[in-house]
């Protein structure tokens, strides 16, 4: 994993940005999993930025949305859906058959994640894979324990992930969640981490020491080839 530590969020999301447009010159028909929250936002609207200048860098990019809130109504502003839409999907007119999705409510969840399971062999793997550091060291919603599932999954929510701030605008309350799995996840050409905000440096001090366990699924990531983890000043341990 190489680690580049930016000043700011600004030029975090600049480089972020910087290295998602180099990947699209080399593939314009590049397989994308995209990570919602914070840490990515200012990415997404910089690529939007580089859309309006340069639409046909963006024609051919394929979409999966990495994970989403489960038992939750899909039009919930505070859905994974809703942030990709307002943020990625809309802004870079990725149509509904460059789009794989999970549904937030599905009648079975299980019949919901092997659907996308096999969209996902259809379409992968992955070209580039952006993700955030969760609070507690999950990737997507790969939850510490004792095990880390390999394919896409329903996964039962921890403490920590249902105190995240899109839960807390939600009226309805996920009670599962729905992801890759982290073999999905491992299978990727280039591994994005995005990682921001004085919260997680504890966990981004955590990561950084190397060592490989379940009970921090972000560490996995050591053990993938071409990972660049990008960490705003506020994010990154102190020396």
């Amino acid at each position: 994993m190489k680690i580049i530590r930016l000043d700011s969020y600004e030029t975090l999301s600049q480089e972020a940005a910087s290295l998602i447009r180099k990947e699209l010159d080399r593939n314009k028909r590049a397989f994308l999993c995209a990570a919602t929250g914070n840490s990515p936002t200012g990415t997404y609207n910089l690529l939007k930025k580089s859309f309006d200048l340069q639409p046909e860098l963006f024609s051919g990019l394929r979409v999966i949305k990495l994970d989403e809130w489960g038992g939750v109504p899909m039009n919930d502003p505070a859905t994974c859906e809703s942030y990709l839409q307002n943020h990625l999907i809309g802004p870079l007119q990725i149509g509904t058959d460059r789009y794989i999705s999970f549904h937030s409510n599905p009648q079975d969840p299980v019949v919901e994640c092997d659907r996308i399971q096999q969209e996902f062999k259809k379409a992968g793997p992955i070209d580039i894979c952006i993700l955030g550091l969760g609070m507690n060291g999950h990737l997507a919603l790969n939850e510490p324990g004792e095990f880390i599932e390999a394919g896409v999954h329903v996964a039962k929510l921890s403490r920590s992930s249902l105190l995240h701030p899109m839960i807390r605008e939600m009226e309805i309350k996920p009670s599962y969640g729905l992801t890759l799995g982290m073999a999905d996840i491992l299978q990727s050409a280039f591994i994005l981490l995005i990682v921001s905000g004085g919260k997680k440096k504890n966990i981004t001090s955590s990561l950084l020491n190397g060592r490989i366990s379940t009970d921090l699924p972000a560490s996995f990531l050591w053990l993938h080839p071409n990972v660049i983890c990008l960490t705003d000043q506020d994010a990154y341990p102190e020396d």
